[in-house]
């Protein structure tokens, strides 16, 4: 199984030993960060600093031309990734012998939010949550795929992983947040997830839905939740919540524009991409789930993207369904996280893996190289080094 771990720019910048010290944990690949979110990362090794401060989303190289005179456009780093600072880590850890991938969050991004209210999804209540781009409004998605575009074909990387690139939801750990303390599973999850803007509420009506009166039976069908009621989770819980109907009709609309959006972003890359290039999407089999991972059909992203990569945190079982839905040698990378203070288990890496490629893995990737203690270094090495 090829290997990838994940990367940012200011583990490796103003780090001469960064490169090897990845390179020796026996992966084949580096992806490495050149569009991301706001952060506050560890840094155990670096010479200079312990902790780095991303204080909002940015591209991590100088953006070109194509955003001149656009409103909505990609933000530059501050200071702690100055410059072309993907550029000058995939140098250095092409010099080291690792194949360099970019990594680009896409829909995920609270500044833009901040500075273009209108952008962002709005749920049933009315609030919006900043740091989840509507990705049903056409100024956002043709920011988005141009960003795709951008941001994944850089100078040194053989090919992307795109994240993000679907529905954001509630699921996202805000500033000091303080949201877990009612309990949603699925069901709660997608209906808060549910988006009322513009753009969304006209969709809503292409699909026969009156979205007043949508958005008035989101909150009713919320407040037993909110009252502590259990969330049965799994789309039968949202059926259950909200009707199969209205349920269904949410979906479609959904669906539709998630797909379309992967759709036109792959294109786009692939348009500025030399031969070869390869294109992976973030993605989860569940086509109603928000977030990172965002949901998808399994066999038409299969057919449009080279590959996925899949969480795994919580076990394998996400793996299963892509299996045999793709062209001969897409990819099916397990993502395992292998930083221990974050609820990664580098000490099973290799078991993990072995489970993995028994349901269709062909690659793995492992969160994160830059933020994992010299144990968790060490323990991967060893699980690498078993397989």
């Amino acid at each position: 199984m090829k290997a990838s771990t994940f990367v940012y720019p200011w583990d490796v910048n103003g780090d001469p030993e960064a490169p090897g010290r990845i390179a020796a944990l026996g992966v084949d690949q580096v992806t490495l960060a050149s569009a991301y979110h706001s952060t506050r990362a560890l840094t155990p090794r670096h010479p200079r600093h312990r902790i780095v401060t991303a204080e909002h989303a940015a591209v991590l190289y100088p953006a070109d031309g194509r955003w001149a005179g656009r409103a909505l456009r990609p933000y530059p780093a501050g200071d702690w990734a100055p410059g072309d600072a993907f550029g000058e880590a995939a140098a250095a850890l092409a010099q080291a012998g690792l194949e360099v991938h970019s990594w680009v969050v896409l829909a995920h991004n609270s500044r833009l939010g901040a500075e273009h209210p209108h952008t962002s999804v709005v749920n049933a209540y009315g609030d919006r949550y900043p740091w989840a781009p509507c990705i049903a409004q056409p100024a956002t998605r043709a920011y988005l795929v141009d960003l795709a575009a951008e941001a994944a074909v850089r100078p040194g990387a053989a090919g992307t992983e795109l994240e993000s690139l679907g529905w954001y939801g509630l699921q996202h750990l805000h500033a000091h947040d303080k949201t877990g303390g009612v309990g949603l599973g699925d069901a709660g999850q997608y209906l808060m997830a549910l988006c009322f803007c513009p753009a969304c509420r006209e969709g809503y009506g292409a699909q026969g839905l009156d979205a007043d009166a949508l958005a008035a039976a989101v909150r009713t069908a919320l407040e037993p939740l909110w009252r502590g009621a259990p969330d049965d989770g799994a789309w039968e819980g949202v059926e259950k919540l909200l009707g199969e109907g209205p349920a269904a009709a949410t979906r479609a609309w959904r669906d539709e524009t998630a797909r379309t959006l992967q759709e036109e972003a792959v294109a786009a890359v692939r348009a500025a991409a030399p031969e070869g290039f390869q294109v992976l999407l973030h993605a989860d089999p569940v086509t109603y789930h928000v977030g990172a991972n965002p949901g998808v059909d399994p066999r038409h992203v299969l057919s449009v993207a080279d590959g996925v990569v899949v969480p795994c945190a919580g076990g394998p079982d996400l793996l299963a369904p892509f299996a045999g839905q793709g062209r001969e040698g897409a990819v099916i990378a397990a993502n395992f996280g292998v930083v221990s203070g974050m609820g990664g288990r580098p000490g099973t890496l290799a078991a993990d893996a072995a489970r993995a490629r028994e349901l269709g893995a062909t690659d793995m990737r492992l969160y994160h190289a830059g933020l994992a203690s010299d144990g968790d270094l060490e323990a991967v090495r060893k699980g690498l080094s078993a397989l």
